[in-house]
């Protein structure tokens, strides 16, 4: 039995926050690195100055909107509620595609590092299938097994940072040799659009914390707590972002880090720590795991959001009587994912998420820059906004010009698909 009744509010600041780090300390933190140094050389950190600091605006302009839209659907609220019915479904549709195609980049993350050879797309189907029944079992279990990720993936990457740190010390930046060797930190350069990439694809790896955002209606005290735990969140993955980055570029150097399929092995093969490498694998399958966890269960709130409105088809304005969570819509995002998975490979899922999200947060900072200025209590967000806005419209632009291409593309036939229905409408 399901009713369109609302969601129960069971989340404190504490689950808000494992939620959230769960979303933002996933797959992205194990591969990210090497294709970011690749476009931006020794220019990596820089990258990931610029990247924290838009990241940081996004965060701030979705925790405000949030606390003052306190319901499920992220910027797809927000942006109906101080935009407009079209910005909000450009919003809410740029979240799903993204966030659904991150979805199969995290199931093809797990499948890499756990799977047989052979059975990659298998095994990462029937992940996201098992955990669409998690999600769909109720948002407390969601919160619980969260819990218990974020807590063994941060342990797995203290040892990384450890391992890096050992090797590291006492010497200089003049690097070691392909045996196992410290690359050196050096200096921080590279091409200006070289490291505007960098930052665009590292913008996978955080983008998380807009997980947070779509539990509106499950948190409790969310005026409060919303804003808090996206604070809290954000600053402990930009600290374990930081430090994983420098043990990367220190151990493997920016040229053996680029060529790396897997740089966190390698940097605990060089730092001669041999046998945490399986220790580090089964780390990187259950971040991927967490977060594909948290994406599933926001894009389902999301699609419900979308429907309580008929943007997307009614069917899916449902909740369950007896979870009190939208399982139809759960089990509806998560038939796409697997599709993905099955007919895609995890580079053409990142790109296809990183327009669809950077887009997303645009939209999210432009709904806060409009509420900053009708509202005195937030009117220092508006700068804020503004630099968020412009920072996620410029790394849109920076992004390889044939995958951005194919992702603005679906976001157009979406438009396009909802031109056609309000014409109809308005017809009848």
């Amino acid at each position: 039995m399901t009713t369109t009744a609302s969601l129960d509010r069971r989340l404190g600041l504490g689950d808000a926050v494992l939620i959230g780090l769960g979303s933002m300390i996933g797959a992205g933190v194990f591969v990210v690195f090497a294709p970011a140094a690749g476009a931006a050389g020794s220019g990596l950190f820089a990258a990931l100055v610029l990247i924290a600091v838009i990241a940081w605006c996004n965060a701030r302009s979705t925790a405000q909107l949030a606390a003052e839209h306190p319901t499920s659907g992220g910027a797809y609220a927000y942006g109906r509620a101080e935009l407009g019915p079209w910005w909000g479904f450009v919003a809410g549709w740029c979240f799903v595609i993204g966030k659904t195609a991150s979805c199969a980049a995290m199931a093809l993350v797990v499948a890499a590092y756990a799977a047989p050879v052979g059975w990659e797309r298998p095994i990462a189907a029937a992940a996201i299938l098992a955990l669409v029944m998690i999600n769909v079992l109720g948002i407390s279990k969601t919160a619980a097994l969260t819990r218990v990720i974020v807590v063994v993936v941060l342990g797995v990457l203290a040892l990384v940072i450890s391992a890096g740190a050992v090797a590291g010390a006492g010497l200089g930046a003049g690097g070691l040799d392909d045996g196992g060797a410290v690359g050196g930190v050096g200096p921080v350069l590279g091409a200006p659009y070289g490291i505007l990439q960098a930052a665009g694809l590292l913008f996978f790896a955080f983008a998380g914390y807009a997980r947070i955002a779509t539990l509106g209606e499950e948190v409790r005290d969310p005026r409060r707590t919303i804003p808090r735990a996206v604070t809290i969140s954000f600053i402990v993955a930009l600290a374990v972002y930081a430090a994983i980055a420098f043990v990367c570029v220190l151990i493997l150097g920016a040229d053996r880090l680029a060529e790396s399929s897997e740089p966190l092995v390698d940097v605990v093969r060089a730092a001669g720590w041999d046998a945490a490498v399986p220790v580090v694998r089964i780390g990187a399958a259950l971040a991927a795991l967490g977060a594909l966890l948290g994406l599933l269960a926001g894009l389902g709130r999301t699609t419900l959001a979308m429907a309580r409105e008929r943007d997307l088809p009614g069917v899916l304005d449902s909740v369950s009587a007896r979870t009190r969570v939208p399982a139809r819509a759960e089990l509806v995002v998560g038939a796409v994912a697997v599709v993905l998975v099955l007919t895609v490979d995890v580079t053409a899922a990142v790109a296809m998420s990183s327009v669809g999200v950077l887009i997303y947060y645009a939209v999210a900072n432009l709904s806060a820059w409009r509420l900053a200025g009708r509202t005195d209590s937030v009117r220092s967000l508006r700068a804020t906004a503004l630099v968020g806005l412009v920072g996620c419209i410029v790394l849109v632009l920076a992004l390889p010009p044939v995958p951005a291409a194919a992702g603005l593309a679906v976001v157009l036939l979406g438009l396009l698909g909802r031109t056609l229905v309000v014409r109809r409408r308005r017809a009848a």
